[in-house]
């Protein structure tokens, strides 16, 4: 069986609370949907809401045209004469979704009309339509409803429009009210009702419930849904494109059109258009969905993919990915480095798997791309014996007020202290620490340089890599500290220049 999908982030999408896209956003989404995504109809715009929603509309409805997508563009308009029929056609549109009554109670108390009238009405505009060329799907508003409270009145509504020039029935759960066995009994009585006619299923997430009444409607025999790119929508939103494409096509092996590959890259695009942050344990497209922690998962992995589903990170664009932090192992670090091509003896390992597990109490995430400077900082260490040692120190800042620093340092056994103030933290410590070494006569270099590097593409939050050059006696040399402070890795990186110098 193959599911459609009719994709309405670009109309009920952009009814989420702070979201507006301008037109040529637009233009860009509706093309990543139906070029990128190949869903199979996008709903784009509601008629006679405001010039701009009329410009957005235009643009899109020609480019579609120029790419023979325009019987896939559709629009919602509503029961009111030529009005919304004459807005779409004026924009180049060939189809319109209209807006009627799913309940009495809507019917009667917001229209004020009965049933018969509003039929009669239905009935004008769908004429009024195809005579200006323009295709009709109907929305049942507030169906959910009607089907828990006035069956009677949509039984009454479908008869009347069975024998219409209509091409899908769409039935929206609007307020998001049914759970899914509700989801299952209506649709199902639908289908068995009306055999010869074709229903969507328009699901809300006001109670969570929307993927599990999706899943419903399948089983039920509905063959359309839609949806929204990353669940977008007024209130709680619609139901997720990402979510749909999972039961479609894991749970029902059933087919639909959407290019799962692209799903994760379209969906950051909506991201960042419509300034909406998809949670990081959204399903599909989450930025952690991907990412085993714990360290017993990763070992499994390693062994025989011993923790993989069926929801392979490849066939959404993704690549898996194993965190490191304090709940690493050896196989979390061991995935991570076979990505890097980078082999460590079994005594490297245990050093930089402490050292991860370290960093990962201080900070929430070590991602691979700190690994390498996490690697060279423990190897490097290796090579140099402290004989100088940092005991305690104590920092201070404060707005308007010189940085205070005081440092106590143990150097051949011996403890000093010595408390300075300084343009900034770190510089507070180098003249607390010089004063110890004039007291003792000792000679010091002179930083030449300093250097912070943040990991390319890792988290800020995890790692900082201060590099200083030193000069000393008419030679230069570096050194390099590693930490998630910056101003603890240029104490690190500091320390490191005092024990080469001492060796």
């Amino acid at each position: 069986m193959n599911i459609t999908v009719m994709d309405t982030t670009l109309r009920d999408g952009e009814q989420t609370s702070g979201v507006s896209f301008t037109a040529g956003e637009k233009l860009n989404i509706a093309r990543l949907l139906l070029e990128e995504l190949k869903v199979d109809r996008i709903e784009i715009a509601s008629a006679r809401v405001s010039e701009g929603e009329f410009l957005g509309a235009k643009a899109i409805f020609k480019w579609a045209k120029e790419h023979g997508y325009l019987d896939r563009v559709e629009v919602l308009g509503f029961v009111d004469g030529e009005e919304s029929i004459d807005w779409i056609k004026k924009a180049g549109g060939k189809v319109i979704n209209l807006l009627t009554k799913g309940s009495r109670n809507h019917c009667e108390n917001q229209l004020r009309k009965t049933p018969e009238e509003h039929a009669s009405d239905i009935k004008n505009s769908i004429r009024l339509a195809y005579q200006q060329g323009i295709g009709v799907n109907i929305y049942f508003e507030d169906w959910s409803n009607g089907m828990r409270n006035s069956p009677d009145y949509v039984y009454f509504m479908l008869d009347q429009l069975k024998e219409e020039k209509i091409e899908r029935y769409m039935l929206p759960d609007t307020l998001g009210i049914l759970n899914h066995q509700e989801t299952y009994e209506f649709c199902l009585d639908m289908i068995a009702r009306y055999p010869d006619l074709a229903f969507d299923f328009h699901a809300h997430n006001d109670y969570d419930l929307a993927t599990a009444n999706v899943f419903s409607a399948i089983n039920a025999g509905i063959t359309g849904i839609h949806t929204t790119v990353n669940g977008l929508g007024e209130r709680a939103g619609n139901v997720p494109l990402s979510s749909v494409i999972g039961i479609v096509e894991d749970h029902f092996k059933y087919k639909m059109s959407v290019n799962t590959k692209k799903l994760y890259a379209v969906s950051k695009f909506i991201e960042t258009f419509s300034g909406v942050r998809i949670p990081d344990n959204k399903p599909l497209i989450g930025e952690n969905v991907f990412t085993q922690t714990s360290g017993i998962h990763a070992d499994g992995d390693h062994k025989d993919n011993l923790y993989f589903n069926d929801l392979l990170p490849e066939r959404f664009g993704r690549k898996r990915a194993y965190a490191l932090g304090k709940m690493s192992g050896k196989a979390s670090i061991l995935k991570n480095l076979e990505e890097l091509g980078i082999e460590l003896s079994k005594e490297e390992m245990r050093k930089v798997t402490k050292r991860v597990i370290e960093l990962g109490d201080k900070k929430e995430v070590v991602t691979q791309d700190d690994l390498p400077y996490i690697i060279s900082d423990v190897l490097r260490g290796q090579r140099i014996k402290e004989k100088i040692k940092i005991r305690n120190y104590s920092l201070s800042v404060a707005a308007g007020l010189r940085s205070m620093a005081t440092l106590s340092i143990e150097i051949n056994k011996e403890v000093y202290e010595a408390t300075a103030s300084g343009d900034g933290q770190y510089d507070a410590f180098m003249k607390a620490l010089w004063k110890i070494y004039e007291q003792l006569e000792m000679k010091r270099p002179v930083l030449a340089d300093y250097n912070i590097t943040i990991p390319p593409g890792g988290k800020t939050d995890a790692l900082v890599v201060c590099t200083i050059t030193w000069e000393y006696e008419g030679k230069n040399f570096k050194t390099r500290g590693l930490d998630s402070d910056q101003t603890v890795a240029a104490i690190k990186s500091t320390i490191r220049m005092l024990n080469v110098l001492n060796t």
